[in-house]
């Protein structure tokens, strides 16, 4: 079966979904599926037999065919202040009761305009009150920003559920509305782009590489199971599924030996690197191997580089890569905390030898605001 190849910014780092940190925070109905599992971290599955009180089990968000005037929305919060450069919205399953058409507008709130919305019930069978929807009107999310105008879907089966649309905008934004016209179901939205949180005091510890902080993947050797920039993520980890995992190297000895340092001679690794959210150093490394347990990694290291351009490219020259952290030991499902001490860098390159998964990487130091690098 051909497969439409995922677009460039689906390689960007993802900001509506659970694990991200985006919530839901309003929907004018959850009748048959409430609004989260459309930000669910799995992908969507289909259970022919299942029922509910209301109807239809489906895993997405699915409203009620609608009987009154108007149609139905939500508004999503977004894991951080972000500029948005493309969304996938997936129709999975979804064949004769997805939503014809959707758009997407956008805005960024000051706390003060958040405090408006009103307190969320996620329910099935529910729709939002007349009290709710009065009290959200004051944001005026009908006029935010449009940032993908009415578009038509397509039904969710295999080869015409994944609905990808490029966004043209340099603006950043904390709050999406996703209308959809009228009604129907969504099973899945992801939100791709790049972060732009304020900036730290200069005294405040952070995790330089956190998705949060602005940190982006920009270069790996595989990712045949998992993503590394899965391991950026703020949330701990919920499965395999949502780290870093690599193919079994073909390379790797016959007869694996150890060294004097306890760590395995393997003639291959595979790499992954970070740009930071700031240029920073770091005091403290967190690696951590949850749910891998069969196939954790022997040793890790990291290393360090300051570059003056803003993104690294197998292209890049003259990097000067430096130990953060030297070759270590890593063990199955476990958190591996490192004392360490950088010079100031702007990427980091993690290694693990030979192969294997990482569930999350952690960078803990001070940002250094007053230098300023290209974007």
């Amino acid at each position: 079966m051909f497969e439409k190849k995922a677009p460039a910014f689906t390689e960007l780092s993802e900001f509506g979904s659970v694990s991200a940190g985006g919530t839901v925070q309003f929907a004018t109905d959850d009748f048959f599926a409430t609004c989260e599992n459309m930000i669910s971290d799995s992908e969507p599955i289909w259970i022919g037999d299942k029922y509910t009180e209301f109807g239809k089990w489906m895993d997405g968000w699915e409203t009620r065919r609608k009987r009154i005037a108007g149609h139905d929305w939500c508004i999503l919060k977004l894991a951080t202040k972000c500029v948005i450069r493309g969304l996938l919205v997936d129709t999975a399953f979804f064949t004769g009761n997805y939503a014809p058409k959707y758009s997407i507008q956008a805005a960024c709130l000051t706390p003060e305009e958040e405090v408006v919305i009103p307190e969320r019930h996620s329910q099935m069978g529910a729709a939002c009150t007349e009290r709710d929807l009065e009290q959200i009107r004051r944001l005026n999310s009908e006029k935010w920003d449009e940032i993908v105008p009415i578009t038509a879907l397509r039904p969710g089966y295999e080869d015409t559920r994944l609905n990808y649309q490029k966004v043209v905008s340099d603006e950043a934004y904390t709050h999406i509305r996703v209308n959809m016209y009228p009604d129907g179901g969504i099973a899945r939205l992801r939100v791709f782009g790049e972060a732009r949180p304020e900036a730290p005091p200069s005294h405040q510890i952070i995790d330089l590489v956190s998705l949060l902080s602005g940190a982006t993947c920009q270069g790996y050797s595989n990712a045949h199971y998992g993503h590394p920039r899965n391991m950026i993520k703020p949330c701990k980890s919920a499965s395999m599924a949502d780290g870093w995992e690599t193919a079994r190297r073909l390379d790797r000895p016959q007869i694996i030996e150890a060294k004097e340092d306890g760590t395995l001679k393997v003639s291959g690794e595979e790499w992954a690197v970070f740009k930071l959210g700031f240029p920073g150093r770091i005091e403290k490394v967190c690696v951590d191997t949850a749910h891998f347990k069969g196939n954790f990694p022997d040793s890790v290291k990291i290393e360090g580089t300051y570059l003056e351009c803003a993104d690294w490219t197998p292209e890049t020259k003259n990097n000067n890569w430096h130990n953060i952290l030297k070759p270590s030991k890593l063990s199955a499902n476990s958190e591996h905390w490192y004392d360490c001490k950088s010079d100031l860098i702007t990427h980091i390159r993690v290694t693990m030898a030979p192969d294997g998964g990482i569930s999350r990487i952690r960078t803990y130091g001070y940002a250094e605001t007053n230098i300023i690098t290209p974007m």
